[in-house]
């Protein structure tokens, strides 16, 4: 006697679910930026605001150059970015998409954070 072949099931396999969990760790990274991100804009909008009066000073005050006073920001600083003005005697220090501040020389007075826009 033969025994009789199972039926075939004409449903394909499942796809592979490799990818099931790879949400989990998205969410919480998503949530843990939203959580930091006053954190990390107040220190952002501290930096640029030191950097931008450091960089203001190093250039107009002792005459060095921007890549020069670059190297006159503290450590952990390094997403501070500085760049002079041009015709303003000024200097912008900005992290990107979190701060921006400018400082401008005052003569007399040294360098000058302006008012935030």
């Amino acid at each position: 006697m033969t025994s009789p072949t199972p039926p075939s099931d004409s449903t394909p396999n499942p796809k592979p679910r490799r990818w099931r969990w790879l949400w989990l760790p998205l969410v919480l990274l998503a949530a843990y930026a939203i959580w930091q991100f006053p954190t990390w804009k107040a220190q952002a909008e501290v930096g640029v605001a030191y950097g931008a009066r450091i960089g203001c000073s190093c250039r107009f005050v002792q005459g060095r150059d921007m890549a020069s006073c670059a190297t006159d920001l503290e450590p952990g600083m390094e997403m501070v970015s500085l760049d002079e003005v041009e015709g303003e005697r000024a200097v912008e220090a900005s992290v990107p998409l979190l701060a921006s501040r400018t400082a401008r020389f005052e003569g007399a007075s040294g360098c000058v954070l302006l008012p935030e826009d």
